[in-house]
This record gives C-alpha cells, sequence and structure tokens, in this order.
C-alpha cells in the first residue's frame, strides 16, 4: 500500500488535494484514507472532510482524534492513540478503543493499495505540503495551494514510493497468487525491535534503518527469485522496513507460499538467514546511554 500525507494550515486546502488525489489513485486501485481529527469523531455528515473523502471514492476513511487533541490545531503532527470513526463500504461506525495513526494505517494496508492523510505534518510520512509551514521529512511535494499541483505527476511520485507492508497485506499477496490452490502451507518470520538484549543492558529507545537504495531492492528481488526456484515453493514475500522504529514494533517480514510446511519452513529460516547476510541495510541502536551505528560498533 502506498502512503502520503497531504499537510497544511486549517484553511490551505488540504481537503481538496485530498480529493483530487483519491479521485485519481481510484482509478489505480483500491483508497483508504485518515483524517486526523481535533474534535470527537461523528457520524459521516454531508460536507465534512471525511465525508468529502467518501464522495471522492475512497473505499474506508478513518477519522482519528488525538488524546490530546485540545491543544493541537487541525493539522498537529501527534500521532498518538485516540478514538476512531470509520467509514467501510457506505456503513459508518464509532470505535471505543484507542487508534493510532501507524495502527490504522496497518489495517488499511491488507486491504487496500493506496491511503491518503489528510493531517500529521510530523509523522514520518511522505508529505504534500500546502503553504510555507514546516513539516517533517520527508517531502514529495511543495505548492503554495491546489491549483498549484500538477495532480498527475503526483500520483505518479506517490506510485513510486516505497510501499507500507505488514504481515497480514504479504499475507494476503500470497494468498492471491494464481498458484495458491496448490499450497497447503504458508510459513512466516517477523523480525521486531528488542528492548533489551539483556537484562543488565541499557533499554533500546528506537533503531533507525538506511538502505543502499537500488543495490538493496535488487538483491532482496534476486533472493525471492532464488528461494521461488525451489522445488515446492510457490510465492515468496521479503520486506524490511526502514526509518526509526521504536522497541516493540515490527523491522522485516519473510512470508513463504508452499506445498508443505517442511518447505515452507526451510525457506523461511534461509530468507531471513540470506536476508540479514546479503541485502545492504544500515542500522543505528539508540539506547538511554548511547547510539551507534552496528557496523561501526563490532561487540554490538
Amino acid at each position: 500500500m502506498h502512503v502520503v500525507s497531504v499537510v497544511g494550515a486549517s484553511d490551505a486546502g488540504k481537503t481538496t488535494v485530498v480529493e483530487a488525489l483519491v479521485d485519481r489513485l481510484a482509478e489505480r486501485g483500491s483508497v483508504g484514507t485518515i483524517k486526523h481529527l481535533t474534535h470527537d469523531p461523528d457520524v459521516d455528515t454531508d460536507g465534512k472532510d471525511t465525508a468529502r473523502h467518501r464522495a471522492a471514492g475512497a473505499d474506508e476513511t478513518y477519522g482519528l482524534v488525538d488524546d490530546a487533541h485540545d491543544a493541537l490545531d487541525v493539522d498537529g503532527s501527534d500521532a498518538g492513540g485516540g478514538d476512531a470513526t470509520v467509514a467501510s463500504g457506505g456503513e459508518w461506525f464509532a470505535t471505543g478503543r484507542d487508534l493510532s495513526l501507524p495502527d490504522a494505517l496497518d489495517r488499511l494496508a491488507p486491504r487496500h493499495d493506496y491511503a491518503v492523510v489528510e493531517g500529521y505534518s510530523g509523522s514520518s510520512l511522505p508529505k504534500v505540503a500546502l503553504g510555507e509551514r514546516d513539516v517533517a521529512d520527508p517531502l514529495l511535494e511543495r505548492a503554495s495551494g491546489p491549483d498549484a499541483l500538477d495532480f498527475d505527476a503526483v500520483v505518479d511520485a506517490i506510485d513510486d514510493l516505497e510501499p507500507h507492508r505488514t504481515l497480514e497485506s504479504l499475507v494476503a499477496d500470497v494468498k492471491a497468487s494464481p498458484r495458491a490452490e496448490r499450497s497447503g502451507a504458508i510459513a512466516t518470520f517477523t523480525g521486531r525491535v528488542r528492548a533489551k538484549e539483556d537484562p543488565d543492558d541499557a533499554p533500546t529507545e528506537y533503531l533507525e534503518f538506511e538502505k543502499y537504495d537500488g543495490v538493496a531492492e535488487d538483491r532482496l528481488r534476486a533472493l525471492r527469485e532464488d528461494l521461488e526456484s525451489r522445488d515446492g515453493v510457490l510465492d515468496v514475500r521479503l520486506h524490511h522496513r526502514t526509518g526509526v522504529l521504536e522497541a516493540g514494533d515490527d523491522i522485516v517480514f519473510v512470508v513463504v507460499l508452499a506445498g508443505h510446511r517442511r518447505e515452507a519452513f526451510r525457506a523461511v529460516e534461509d530468507g531471513i538467514d540470506r536476508l540479514k547476510e546479503e541485502v545492504p541495510l544500515f542500522k543505528k541502536e539508540v539506547t538511554v546511554d548511547d547510539e551507534f551505528w552496528r557496523h561501526d560498533h563490532p561487540d554490538a
């Protein structure tokens, strides 16, 4: 699922941009949207931003309100948990559970090709920024307003972004394989950010991953093709997240569709071992006491 956020001041025209992007993206696939709210979630109402998302072609829409919404403007950058109102398949319902921006994206990923987020200027999502307000990187495009944007070019740029993957979305991919009818097993591996390796270690605050662009993708593609060439292995998905990941976050996924469990288990184990050895990814660890890149810290 490709994700973009539209950010700017409350009167900058963010919802107009979201509508235009959703309209164009819906021609290419299924679209979910997320709206950052500073008020209690409400049911779908004509003229409201969330209703405009739906009218533009969004298949599913989340309206998220942060716990600290009273202290935020319409484009608040806090991505903490809060209540949510959800529209799916034309029906709206209010949830009573806390739901963060990452949680909402993870829920959209298995079902949609695209997600357009309105707000969250402090997030790590790629952004289309309106006006001169400071926003967190990465910045996909900046314009004075909706009329200054080349929407077709922005949509093409969204298609070039690294997709947001989850274990569930990768499993959904292999289940949709044309070879799935020959499958008797799906095996998976998920690597996570460990808070501590040893009880005496300083707690890990976060890890930051960077990849060698181009080379990393080529190595992943070659590894996938090699695993899929094995007898009994029908389809493989490999994904390693980049950027800042906090303790408890998922880092890497390996998913194997195979005829039998033993073939699946062997391919998963070889897949994660070879991914760590062959794919150029660089990891910085930040603890409460120190920070270091792993390749510069041989004892880590």
